[in-house]
This record gives structure tokens, sequence and C-alpha cells, in this order.
């Protein structure tokens, strides 16, 4: 993988290719009577996560085969590639608490990472076959009912932030202890990492998470705020990086324009 490769945007164009067959397969699943495991953490997975990660991992090899893919279930099973200075984070079905429970708030995610940072990112919301993407130099969008527009962070109104919080795995006292101080105009939750989304599509001006996640949790969606002009970072005001030690995140606040 170069920064080449990166900036043709058939590379984005072929990730979304990818995401959307991903997204088609977990609906077919969607509309049957599919069965729910736990696994060794305790979360949910069901035959969509896996059939969905079985679909886009190869996908992605085939579209760059030296770059390591770290993917939330090879990585569960045991599987953790080495990684450099690319590699994939891939989440085949982000919010399956959403996808079980049937409210169409899942998600899935891919990201290119460079050198710690998500230069680009695909999140589809495959119920209202809504698809965000964003790439470094090249700016984010979103797709839906065949129309593409471009999307922009937002400076925050004069009434105050609109903030996104996890369905979830919500920790009302602590958001409330984060908020304090700060003028709020509106409170919303939202699954999966349609909150990031939400802040690079100007729907949102924060999002806070104040609890566990793993970097392909978040990867794509910060990949798409990124390029659409917003920034993730760490609670100490550091940019969120990935490539971590066992690849989870500290508490983090996703940011729109300032």
């Amino acid at each position: 993988m170069n920064k080449e490769l990166l900036a043709d945007p058939s590379l984005a164009t072929a990730v979304a290719a990818i995401v959307r067959r991903a997204g088609d397969l977990i609906l077919s699943i969607y509309e049957t009577d599919f069965a729910v495991r736990g696994k060794a953490d305790a979360s949910p997975v069901t035959e969509a996560d896996e059939r969905a990660e079985a679909l886009i991992v190869p996908a992605l090899q085939a579209l760059a085969p030296e770059v390591p893919i770290v993917a939330e279930e090879a990585v569960a099973a045991g599987s953790v590639p080495e990684i450099g200075a690319w590699f994939w984070l891939v989440d085949p079905l982000d919010g399956t608490k959403e996808f079980v429970s049937r409210n169409g708030e899942f998600t899935v995610n891919v990201a290119l990472i460079h050198e710690g940072r998500p230069v680009l990112g695909a999140v589809l919301a495959p119920v209202p076959g809504r698809l965000f993407v964003g790439v470094e130099g090249q700016g984010a969008w979103v797709e839906q009912g065949g129309t593409r527009r471009a999307i922009r962070c937002r400076a925050v109104p004069a009434e105050g932030l609109t903030v996104v919080a996890s369905r979830s795995h919500g920790d009302a006292a602590a958001l409330e202890a984060f908020l304090a101080g700060r003028r709020v105009a509106q409170l919303t939750n939202a699954g999966s990492s349609l909150k990031l989304c939400l802040v690079a599509a100007g729907e949102a001006d924060l999002y806070p998470r104040l609890g566990r996640t793993m970097e392909w949790d978040i990867a794509a969606g910060h990949g798409v705020l990124a390029a659409a002009g917003g920034s993730v970072k760490t609670l100490a005001g550091a940019p969120l990086r990935y490539g971590k030690p066992g690849f989870e995140n500290p508490y983090f606040a996703a940011s729109g324009a300032a």
C-alpha cells in the first residue's frame, strides 16, 4: 500500500462496494430467525457477524494483498496479525445488540489505518441504506437512495451542542459530569458507529464515549469524521491513535468543527 493508491478514487469505490455486499448479506440474515451466541467476553455474536467478516476479509486481501487485516471475529478467535504502517480494521457488524433487537441501528465498518491514523473509512447502515465514506485529502460524503452528497462538520449552533450518546452502553452519570458547564441544546441516543457519522454530517456536534470500545468499533467512523473536518481525542486532549496493544481504546470525545 502507498499514498498514491490511497489518492486513487477507485480505492474508496472498491471499499464501498465491499461493505455494500456485506450489508446485503447481513440483511438477508436479519430477515430470518437467527441464533445469538455469547463470545468469551460475553458480547453477542450471530451468523451475520461471521459471514459478513468472511466476505469482507478476502475481498480486502484481493484489493491490497500486502496490507494486514485486523478483524473483530478473527481476533476473538485468537487470530491477530502483525501490523505495520498500513493495516485494515474491520468490524463486520457493529452494533450486534441493535441487530438482535432489530432497531436498525447497526453498521458495517471498514477502515484503512496509516501510521496510527484512519485515512479511509466506510460505514454502511444497511437498514436505511445509508453509506458514509471519508478519505484523507478527498473529503467525506454520504450516499443514500442513489444520490451522493458531500458532508462536513458544522460550527456549533448558538443554541448549543447536539450531543449523541450510546444507546446500549451508556453511563448517564458519567455523561452528565462530562457535559457539566457546556451549553447543550439536545441529547440523543444512537447505536454503533453512526454517532461519529452524525457528527461528520453536521447532524450532531459531540459524541463523548465514556466506556469501553475497541479500535474496530470506531476507526471507520473516525475516518469519515476526520475527512469531514472533525476529530477524535482522548479525554486528556491527545489525538486518538490506532494499532495500540490489545486494540482497546481509552475514553474519548469525538467533535466537529470548533
